[in-house]
């Protein structure tokens, strides 16, 4: 049988890898450079602790975990039972009682709640690690990818929202990648659902807003009406979703169109604030039709895209004012943002932002010419190692041609020969493999030299 990859995952080769630990070293060095501290947890969790708190659309990209045991033949009746209700989409513990992450959102509030008398406040995290969604397959949407997230928990200042748009800025341009950082606030999405006969229809609302970018405003508007709004509510969110500008003019509409809501005027003063706070921040960018249509949002969200690449979103996130109280520890108030890494790495990849040097393993091969030849630079290598230079020895004796096509596959710069006359002289060749430049040097002065 032909072996295959489950659809939506990937390998990952040495020259990927590389690429993407570029990009996780530049997000983790910024994270600890703003005071987050590291954190990881486990890739299960119980089905209980992520069902719900997605929405109706993310519920069903959860990928849930049969449970072990079900081989044992007086189960049989009860599975039966148990995967029909599976089947018609309900969930029962007799079949699957954990699941794969879907976000690090969620894992961090379980993790706070666990382990809140401990904590210092306000507790700042950053987390790198895979998550999965059941998904449809596509460019840049996976059902295996990592996520990087910063968050903070336990104040609701709105500094922190301004310094996660400077975490946010301050990457890409270490990264290269030119992008648009945009803001709205959930509060503002409230007001409108307020305005057009209650909060109750929020999640109608944003959930069709959220689609805007993939269908377009009038597949919107019918989608709207599918989920019960009637024409005049359509019209106004229309009105709403065509507000254009800079993003004073985009307020001074907005103003109009939100009258005296209180909800929804202080939405508007958040964004004023974080705005205002840093007037030189110019990739940041209010942009009203942004819903990010996950339940647990309850202020300002984010969302970031690069501005040259044909690619979704690179980044999101937003406030969850008490998403720890999903799991009975009310009031502790959070933000956080996280950055979709396999997006920025094909961004990167697309414009080719990555520094040849990313790509750079092994820098100095030794050739392999004789039984005593590589003794001799084997103990050469050894040294070079404790200098912390990458080396490698060629893994037997061959032909010339035969070590030299091997460094040019695997990209080693420099290769080091020491032959019969070398032994003799106490010399080494060194041979810049990328210029065809060669010198000889003493093997004394070997761990001296510039590779």
């Amino acid at each position: 049988m032909k072996p295959t990859l489950p659809q939506g995952t990937r390998d990952f080769s040495a020259e990927v890898v590389r690429k993407r630990n570029y990009i996780f070293n530049k997000i983790r060095t910024v994270f600890e450079l703003y005071g987050f501290q590291p954190l990881e947890t486990p890739a299960m969790e119980n089905l209980e602790t992520l069902m719900g708190k997605y929405g109706e659309e993310g519920d069903k990209l959860i990928f849930k975990i049969l449970n072990n045991g079900l081989d044992n033949p007086a189960k049989h009746s009860k599975a039966k039972e148990d995967f029909e209700k599976i089947l018609e989409g309900k969930n029962t513990t007799g079949i699957t009682e954990r699941a794969l992450r879907y976000d690090l959102t969620i894992p961090f509030a379980r993790y706070v709640a666990m382990n809140h008398g401990q904590l210092s406040f306000p507790f700042k995290r950053h987390q790198i690690q895979p998550v999965w969604r059941a998904d449809r397959p596509q460019r840049g949407r996976y059902r295996e990818f990592y996520q990087c997230d910063a968050d903070v928990v336990g104040s609701t200042s709105l500094l922190n929202e301004v310094e996660l748009t400077n975490i946010y800025a301050t990457v890409f341009e270490k990264l290269g990648v030119a992008v648009e950082i945009k803001i709205n606030s959930r509060k503002i999405l409230t007001a409108l659902a307020e305005i057009c006969g209650g909060a109750d229809k929020m999640m109608d609302i944003t959930i069709a807003i959220d689609k805007l970018d993939k269908i377009g405003i009038e597949k919107v508007k019918e989608e709207l009406q599918q989920r019960g709004l009637n024409d005049e509510q359509v019209a106004l969110i229309e009105q709403y979703l065509l507000i254009e500008g800079n993003n004073v003019e985009k307020l001074i509409k907005l103003k109009e169109l939100i009258g005296s809501n209180k909800t929804g005027n202080k939405g508007i003063d958040e964004i004023e604030f974080i705005l205002n706070y840093q007037t030189t921040n110019h990739k940041l960018q209010t942009d009203f039709t942004l819903a990010r249509g996950l339940n647990y949002y309850t202020g300002i969200i984010f969302e970031v895209k690069a501005k040259d690449a044909q690619m979704g979103s690179i980044g999101g996130g937003g406030r969850y004012d008490d998403l720890t109280g999903l799991f009975g520890v009310p009031n502790i108030p959070g933000v956080g943002i996280s950055f979709g890494v396999d997006r920025i790495y094909d961004v990167m990849e697309e414009l080719k932002l990555f520094p040849e040097a990313v790509q750079t393993g092994t820098q100095v091969l030794f050739f392999n010419l004789g039984e005593a030849e590589s003794k001799t630079a084997f103990g050469l290598m050894q040294q070079l190692r404790g200098k912390g230079i990458s080396c490698e020895i060629f893994h037997e004796q061959a032909k010339f041609d035969k070590q030299f096509k091997y460094a040019d596959k695997k990209g080693i710069p420099f290769a080091v020969i020491i032959g019969t006359k070398e032994m003799e002289e106490g010399t080494a060749v060194i041979k810049n493999l990328k210029t065809g430049e060669q010198q000889s040097i003493l093997q004394s002065d070997l761990q001296a030299f510039s590779f």
